[in-house]
C-alpha cells in the first residue's frame, strides 16, 4: 500500500473512532462511507475530464448534501438513501434497504466535508482505491475477526491467480461466494491493463454487462460488492451479482468460462434464508443434487461440486480450499476421484499460514480445466508448489506480497503449461516445485491430495519454530479440525 493510500485509510480509521463513540459499528461505518464515496465518485464522474452521463438525480446527488447542515442534512441524507434504493438495476441494487445510521448531524457533516469531499477519488488509479477500500475492511475485520475477515482474500494472492489464469476479454469470468467482489476486480483490471487499447465496441460492450457474475449470501457485503463493481465501470442490468442467495441452493443454468473464488470455510452446509425482515436464518442441511457426485453437509466439497456445474467445457478455475478438502475420507474422497478423472486438475498451490484473518488456517489453490466427457481420466500430471513449508507471514509484520509468490507463477508459466520444469530433484531437495503423475495419485490413500516432502526447519531445530501466537493459534485450529471430525464421526454412528 502507497504512502499517500495509508494516509487516506488513518484518516478515514480516525473517523471510524469518532463514529464508534456515536454506537456504530465498524462494519456499519465501512458501509456509511461507501455510500458517501460512491455519491461523491458519481458526481466526479459527471464532471471533465470524464463528463459522463451523471447516474444520480441532481435532487439526491453529492452537491445537494454539500448545500445542507444540522438536521436538514441528516433528514435528507435519509431521503437520498430511500430514493436510490428504488432506482433499477445496480443502483438500486446499492442502495437496497440502506440504512442512515450515523444519527448526529455534525458527524455526518465532517464526514462529508472533511473526508470524503478532501479528496478526489476519480483520478486514483484502481490500485489506490483497491488500497484505501481494502485497508477499511482489513482494519474493520482486525477489530471483528468475525466481520469483514471471513470475506478477505489477501488482494496480492488474488493478483498471483489471476496472472496465472489470465482472463481474456471474451471470458465470463464467476465467483459463486464473491465477498466484496476481490476475484471479479481484479479479473476486470487485467483485462482492461492487458487488453484496453486493442478491445473493440462488442467487447468493451462485454466488459461493462457481461464480464462478471457473482452470488453472495449476505446482502450487505453484496451491496460492499456491486458498489465497488459500479465504481470500476461495470453497470449491468439485471445486476450480475445475485445478493442474499445461497448459491449451492441449485444449478442455476448458468455456465461460466472462469470461476475464480475463495468459498467461505466451516464445515458444514447450511440453506440460508432471507426473512421479510431482511434477518439472515439458516438452517443445517444437505443438499440434495442430481448434478454432485456425492452428498454431504461438508461446505467446501459441495463447493468443488458446485464449481465443477458452473464451468463450461475447457472453462479454468482457480479455488481456494481448505487442507480438508485433500486428504478427507469418504465424500471427499468421491470428490477429488471424479474431479481428476473429469477434469485437468493440473495445478496445486499450498498456501502458508498467518495470511488470513482467521489465524492458523490452512489452504490451498486448486486449479483446473473443465473437459468434455470422455472414458479415459482428464488429469495427466498434477504440479505441486509449496510455499507453505518453512514460511511464516503474519497480517501485521510480515504480511504475504505478490512478490513472493514470483516463483510460484513464474513456475506456473502462464500460457505455456507445456514448458514447465521441477525446481525439486533428487540432487536439489529444497525445490518447491515438482509434479506427480496421475498413476501416483491414485496409489495413495484416499487419494490425498496433501502433499508435501519438504524438510520442516522447525521439526529439526527448536530455534526455527514460529512465534508463541502462531504456533498457539495452528494448536488450536488443528485440534478444532479434529473435534469437528470426531463430531462428524458420531453424527454417523448416531444415523
Amino acid at each position: 500500500m502507497t504512502n499517500d493510500s495509508q494516509q487516506i485509510v488513518n484518516k478515514a480509521w480516525n473517523f471510524a473512532h469518532v463514529l464508534r463513540d456515536d454506537g456504530l459499528s465498524y462494519m456499519a461505518y465501512t458501509e456509511q462511507i461507501t455510500f458517501l464515496l460512491f455519491l461523491k465518485m458519481a458526481d466526479e464522474q459527471s464532471k471533465p475530464p470524464y463528463n459522463k452521463k451523471p447516474v444520480v438525480p441532481d435532487n439526491m446527488n453529492w452537491q445537494s448534501l454539500l448545500k445542507l447542515d444540522g438536521e436538514a442534512l441528516e433528514l435528507h441524507y435519509r431521503k437520498i438513501l430511500e430514493e436510490l434504493g428504488k432506482k433499477p438495476g445496480m443502483l438500486g441494487e446499492i442502495f437496497k434497504k440502506a440504512r442512515q445510521e450515523i444519527q448526529n448531524p455534525s458527524t455526518l457533516r465532517r464526514l462529508i466535508v472533511d473526508l470524503i469531499g478532501a479528496e478526489q477519488w476519480s483520478s486514483m488509479d484502481a490500485d489506490v482505491k483497491g488500497d484505501i477500500y481494502e485497508g477499511l475492511l482489513s482494519k474493520s475485520a482486525a477489530e471483528s475477526p468475525k466481520g469483514a475477515g471471513q470475506y478477505f482474500t489477501p488482494r496480492d494472492l488474488i493478483k498471483a491467480i489471476v496472472d496465472c489464469v489470465q482472463p481474456t476479454p471474451d471470458d465470463t469470468v464467476c465467483d459463486p461466494a464473491c465477498g466484496t467482489g476481490g476475484f471479479l476486480l481484479a479479473a476486470h483490471d487485467y483485462v482492461v491493463k492487458h487488453h484496453g487499447k486493442t478491445l473493440d465496441s462488442d467487447q468493451k460492450k462485454h466488459l461493462r454487462k457481461g464480464f462478471v457474475h457473482g452470488w453472495e449470501l449476505v446482502p450487505n457485503t453484496a451491496r460492499l460488492c456491486i458498489m465497488n463493481l459500479y465504481l470500476h465501470g461495470i453497470d449491468a442490468d439485471p445486476c450480475p451479482v445475485r445478493a442474499g442467495v445461497d448459491s449451492l441452493a441449485s444449478d442455476p443454468g448458468d455456465r461460466f468460462s472462469v470461476i475464480l473464488t475463495n468459498p467461505p470455510f466451516g464445515k458444514k452446509s447450511s440453506i440460508a434464508i432471507v426473512n421479510e425482515a431482511n434477518d439472515l436464518e439458516k438452517e443445517d442441511s444437505t443438499y440434495e443434487r442430481q448434478d454432485f457426485w456425492t452428498t454431504t453437509k461438508n461446505k467446501q466439497l459441495n463447493f468443488v461440486q458446485h464449481i465443477k456445474t458452473l464451468l463450461k467445457v475447457n472453462g479454468r478455475c482457480a479455488v481456494v480450499v481448505p487442507d480438508n478438502v485433500l486428504f478427507e475420507g469418504g465424500a471427499g474422497e468421491t470428490v477429488r476421484r471424479n474431479l481428476l478423472k473429469t477434469c485437468d486438475v493440473h495445478t496445486l498451490l499450498r498456501l502458508p499460514t498467518g495470511i488470513f484473518y482467521a489465524g492458523g488456517v490452512k489452504a490451498n489453490v486448486l486449479f483446473l480445466d473443465a473437459k468434455p466427457a470422455q472414458e479415459n481420466p482428464w488429469t495427466k500430471t498434477l504440479w505441486v508448489y509449496d510455499l507453505r513449508t518453512n514460511k511464516h507471514f503474519t497480517q501485521k509484520t510480515n504480511p504475504l506480497k505478490r512478490d513472493d509468490l514470483d516463483e510460484f507463477v513464474e513456475n506456473y508459466r502462464p500460457g505455456k503449461r507445456h514448458l514447465r520444469k521441477p525446481s525439486w530433484t533428487e540432487s536439489i531437495p529444497e525445490g518447491r516445485w515438482r509434479s506427480y503423475d496421475y498413476e501416483d495419485l491414485m496409489k495413495r490413500d484416499k487419494v490425498n491430495l496433501d502433499i508435501f516432502w519438504l524438510k520442516d526447519d522447525s521439526l529439526e531445530d527448536s530455534a526455527d519454530l514460529p512465534a508463541p501466537d502462531i504456533l498457539a493459534q495452528e494448536i488450536a485450529d488443528d485440534l478444532q479440525t479434529a473435534l469437528e471430525l470426531f463430531t462428524a464421526i458420531a453424527e454417523k454412528v448416531k444415523a
